[in-house]
């Protein structure tokens, strides 16, 4: 049987911010997404990174595992993680042999209920811990904009991981002009209330840290005029939408 391999842009040893406690953090190569503030455009191309087995990801993990204490472990990000979903399942799957605490970060833009990708999702689902769910956008033609694709099928995988009783934290870039209105994080707010499962929204404030590297890559850059959002928007946005 041919070995998966999954294509890996970078890791990070003790990460904080990318689900429960501390975990080491997988980041896939590829993204089918163009979202115009996205810190990681050297994630995009299929090509590039380096070629691993899950059982060699894993163990590279595990070396980390004294610092996981009760609620750490792996989380894969990306890129797009589901777009490797044959290696997310087979590294989760693994990690679950081994009592180890699984997190999946994803906007989403993968996902249909059609064909094979359904049937690994669920088996996906059923070696996952919690799913780290971005959403880019709450209106349709907004999120096409903003990152070159629908939001139909996203929506669709947060009622299916709601309907499975799958853990959900939900993510909401603030960007001034764009995703910080007060209409479109009502309606946000208003679908939020349809999912059964979501423990935790995060608003996560807009930055241009990763500028340089749309620089780098000589990619022109459209929000180079937009600031950062107050703390006052950003006070309103997670009253809004119920956020920590």
């Amino acid at each position: 049987m041919e070995k998966i391999l999954g294509r890996i842009h970078s890791v990070e040893s003790f990460g904080s911010a990318d689900g429960p406690g501390i975990r080491y953090i997988v980041f896939l190569q590829g993204c089918n997404m163009r979202c115009k503030y996205c810190h990681n455009p050297d994630t995009w191309k299929f090509e590039g990174g380096q070629l691993l087995p899950a059982q060699e990801v894993l163990q590279k993990a595990i070396r980390y595992k004294a610092y996981w204490k009760n609620n750490g472990g792996i989380t894969v990000s990306g890129g797009e993680a589901l777009l490797q979903i044959d290696f997310v399942l087979e590294l989760f799957k693994l990690a679950k042999e081994k009592g180890i605490s699984t997190c999946l970060d994803t906007s989403g833009s993968a996902f249909t209920r059609q064909g094979s990708f359904y049937a690994k999702f669920e088996e996906l689902m059923k070696v996952t811990d919690v799913f780290l769910l971005d959403i880019k956008h709450i209106d349709d033609e907004k999120h096409r904009n903003l990152t070159g694709r629908t939001n139909e099928n996203i929506l669709d995988m947060a009622k299916c991981l709601s309907e499975h009783g799958k853990k959900i934290w939900i993510r909401h870039v603030l960007v001034p002009q764009i995703t910080d209105d007060d209409e479109y994080l009502k309606q946000l707010r208003a679908f939020i209330d349809t999912l059964k499962t979501v423990e935790r929204v995060e608003v996560l404030p807009y930055h241009t840290l990763g500028v340089f590297k749309w620089e780098n890559l000589n990619i022109p850059y459209e929000l180079k005029d937009i600031e950062p959002p107050t703390t006052e928007r950003i006070e309103n946005a997670k009253k809004i939408l119920g956020a920590i």
